[in-house]
């Protein structure tokens, strides 16, 4: 007997299926298999049964920007430890402060673990998504490799994993196409690449531009920065700079417990430190101070104490992402190394032309300028009406939680506008979206419906908060950040309004009156089925629920005072 509505009306329940048991098979895309695309993955692994998982990736291997960016010196600013799945650490990490060649094998290592390699395309590359309302499905074209050749796929969910800063861009400065010299971009870094000898220019002063600098500077025979901006260079964030030895890495590994105090001890300290961005934080202040008296004494030397002034900013620490540059300031003073402030008014063919007139002629000519943070999705994504996201986000990305757009049925992003990026520990606020996303897709799955879409009212409450909530933090101060896409004043378009762990909470239960649900026309209450539950099928444990404590989820806060 199956559990349709019959053709006559009449209404039958099947006998054979227990709760919650699926009436359809779950169809769902994922675009990038990076960090976020590798949890998605992993996550509908672990919690769906009767599903089908398409991971489409545009690269030759996974694990997104940490495949991608391999110019010298690439390394993550988040301790090594933390750099993990809360339930999947590392005890081998070479140093405190991970390379981006060890990240990229965490992931990869992963991904093989828990064999997530059956679910994945590479070398396939999303160029567009259009959805169906009629068929309540998203119809996704994707292009094989370097090729022209086009293949289509269709599902009910559509996730969009391809992160935040991966699609690079040339800096807007006239004439860089007459340039005769190497041109090299940070995220497109040749492999044979050899500075050695080379008259080197380096554009850029951010997280890339502080990392290369000390680490061609020893190589090259002269090494000119172009600095259009100051930047606060921070101490590593969390914990000194440490090579961890064979022993430390047999103690990592000999006592977890030990382990996850340790990694529970660094997480607390970043998340710990989200206060400072708000202008009610007395230790503003006090961190500024710190931060200045730490760059003054590392820029002492001769060579570099007269433009101390110029390379330390006016606006608080935090107001664009910090730059936490082991040996950068040092290696300013180096005799091959000069440093040029100022707008670059443009290149010719042997090199930069600075406001002044005086022209920098260069061998190689290094581009560590950044990314496309604007939001927008980098091909059409249609939704109803003919709507293209890019189009609706073209001069505001306006999203729901992080994750969310209303008017696109059945599409979520990870690391969306308004997400955790810069408020904690990243990967957590991963984890909490996708924990989100499984929830969501098992009641869709389970009680047979057609669509989900956030309510426009919703979006537009959210934001109207987190306009009202940044107000009073740093990072709408005068300062030039990608938080606002990569312009001095605006609106904060790519922060959570509060801390990492604050977004943890938020997210931890669906809202499911922000959203417009829709449902096959059956009878709601099919999902319950012959009357069974899955614990009597599947397991037999028929007491499960018998303990000797509560071991539910408690508000640390209460947990504290009990």
């Amino acid at each position: 007997m199956n559990g349709d509505n019959c053709d006559n009306g009449e209404y039958k329940v099947d006998f054979d299926k227990p709760i919650h048991t699926p009436t359809r098979k779950l169809k769902v895309i994922c675009i990038g298999a990076g960090a976020s695309g590798l949890l998605i993955a992993y996550k509908l692994q672990r919690h769906f049964d009767d599903f089908e998982l398409n991971v489409y990736e545009k690269n030759k291997d996974v694990s997104g920007t940490w495949y991608e960016n391999r110019y010298p010196g690439c390394a993550c600013d988040v301790p090594s430890h933390c750099y993990t799945w809360s339930f999947e650490p590392k005890t081998d990490w070479s140093s405190t402060y991970a390379s981006a060649k060890e990240i990229h094998q965490y992931f990869a290592g992963f991904a093989k673990k828990y064999q997530l390699g059956r679910y994945i395309k590479l070398e396939h590359e999303v160029i567009g998504a259009t959805w169906d309302e009629a068929a309540a499905q998203w119809h996704v074209k994707i292009r094989q490799g370097t090729t022209e050749i086009l293949v289509e796929d269709s599902c009910h969910v559509l996730l969009n994993a391809g992160g935040i800063l991966n699609a690079w861009k040339w800096p807007a400065i006239p004439g860089l196409e007459n340039y005769k010299g190497t041109l090299v971009h940070s995220a497109a870094w040749p492999e044979d690449l050899d500075l050695t000898g080379k008259v080197v220019g380096l554009i850029g002063n951010g997280s890339s531009g502080v990392q290369i600098l000390p680490a061609i500077q020893a190589e090259v025979k002269e090494l000119t920065t172009f600095i259009r901006e100051p930047t606060w260079i921070a101490p590593p964030l969390g914990e000194a700079y440490q090579v961890f030895t064979d022993a430390d890495k047999a103690s990592f590994a000999a006592d977890p417990e030990k382990h996850l105090v340790l990694r529970r001890g660094i997480e607390s300290g970043i998340n710990s430190a989200f206060a400072m961005f708000t202008l009610a934080d007395g230790r503003q202040k006090e961190i500024r101070t710190a931060f200045e008296d730490r760059m003054r004494q590392q820029l002492s030397d001769p060579r570099t104490a007269h433009f101390q002034n110029a390379l330390i900013p006016t606006w608080s620490v935090g107001c664009r992402r910090l730059s936490p540059g082991i040996d950068y300031l040092k290696s300013l003073s180096a005799p091959n190394v000069s440093v040029v402030f100022g707008n670059i008014t443009h290149v010719t063919s042997a090199g930069c032309v600075m406001s002044s007139g005086e022209e920098y002629p260069t061998d190689v000519l290094i581009c560590a300028t950044g990314f496309d943070t604007s939001l927008r999705p980098r091909f059409p994504v249609i939704g109803r009406a003919g709507v293209d996201l890019r189009e609706k986000w073209k001069d505001e990305p306006r999203a729901y939680l992080g994750f969310a757009a209303a008017g696109f049925p059945n599409y979520l992003m990870t690391l969306g506008p308004n997400c955790p990026i810069g408020n904690g520990a990243v990967l957590a606020g991963i984890e909490a979206q996708v924990e989100y996303f499984v929830k969501l897709l098992s009641k869709f799955q389970k009680e047979m419906l057609t669509t989900f879409d956030v309510r426009e009212e919703a979006v537009d409450d959210f934001v109207e908060h987190k306009d009202e909530f940044m107000k009073n933090t740093v990072w709408t101060e005068d300062c030039r950040s990608w938080y606002k896409g990569d312009n001095i004043h605006g609106k904060v378009t790519a922060l959570w309004p509060g801390s990492s762990l604050h977004y943890i909470e938020a997210v931890r239960e669906v809202r499911y009156e922000d959203w417009a649900l829709t449902r096959e026309k059956r009878n709601r209450f099919q999902f319950l089925g012959n009357g069974h539950s899955t614990a009597e099928k599947r397991t037999g444990e028929m007491a499960y629920y018998i303990r000797n404590s509560d071991d539910s989820w408690i508000d640390p806060v209460l947990k504290a005072k009990l």
